[in-house]
This record gives structure tokens, C-alpha cells and sequence, in this order.
């Protein structure tokens, strides 16, 4: 199933290349129900917050009537900066399954690693690399064509 649940978030994150953003998707999940899904809309929305995890938070809170999103796994392409690394943690999502590491501007892995901090009061259970020469290659892909 978490393969399925990759391929959606990369569907997301291809429309979201299309639409000229940074090609990021993610996808909300419960056990095997579809919570939320969506790309980055941060150009489209002149929205700096506008991440694929913050829009996928924000509709499964609304959709599920609560500021905690407590058994629900999040996939996302790219490893979360520190704003959506922080979101996830108070969102209290349960895993957290990413595809390409961020150097640059990670945070889970790379950069600040929010969930080694003693001031994280959450930490999701951490999967990295799921599909990630395919989340590596639309990253790869979008920025090539714009140099």
C-alpha cells in the first residue's frame, strides 16, 4: 500500500511541475483511507507556507475535525524543511515517509534535524528514500529545464 500511496504523491508532485511550481507532492493517509492530497501551491498562491505537507495538514484537519492528526501517516517526495518537519511534529502524525533527501533545505535528516531536538515534543516514525530516484528525477527534470 505505501507504494501506491508514493505513486500519489508523485502524481501530485508532476502537477505541481506543471504548474510551475517546485515539484513536491504529498499525501495524508489513515490506514488505508486517502486523507488529503496535494502539490506545492506556494507561486500559485503567493503563499510562502503553501508546501505540499502544510496543504495535506490543513485539509486533514479540517476533513477530520481536529488539530491532531493522530494515526495518520503522511508521504511526501522531498524530505520536509523545517516549517513542515515542525508541522508534522505538533500534527502528531504517526510516520512520516519521504522519497529524495534535501541537503540543502531538509530537516529530518539533513540541515537541523528537528526530530534529534530535545524541544521536538513528537517524533514520527521516519522512513526515508521511498521512490526516491523517481522523486529525485521530477526534482532533476523541473530544474533542468529552467536553467
Amino acid at each position: 500500500m505505501s507504494e501506491t500511496f508514493m505513486q500519489m504523491a508523485l502524481a501530485e508532485a508532476r502537477a505541481a511541475a506543471e504548474r510551475g511550481e517546485v515539484p513536491v507532492g504529498a499525501v495524508l493517509v489513515r490506514g488505508s483511507d486517502l486523507i488529503a492530497r496535494d502539490g506545492n501551491r506556494t507561486r500559485e498562491r503567493r503563499d510562502p507556507t503553501a508546501h505540499a505537507e502544510m496543504l495535506v495538514i490543513q485539509a486533514g484537519t479540517a476533513r477530520l475535525k481536529s488539530e491532531r492528526l493522530i494515526g495518520c501517516d503522511l508521504y511526501v517526495t522531498l524530505e520536509p524543511c523545517a516549517m513542515c518537519a515542525a508541522a508534522l511534529s505538533f500534527a502528531r502524525i504517526r510516520r512520516l515517509y519521504f522519497g529524495a533527501p534535501d541537503p540543502k533545505g531538509g530537516a529530518v535528516d539533513n540541515g537541523p534535524r528537528f526530530y534529534s531536538q530535545p524541544t521536538c515534543h513528537h517524533i514520527p516514525e521516519v522512513y526515508g528514500g521511498i521512490a526516491e530516484r523517481q522523486a529525485a528525477d521530477i526534482l532533476r527534470l523541473f530544474f533542468q529545464s529552467r536553467r
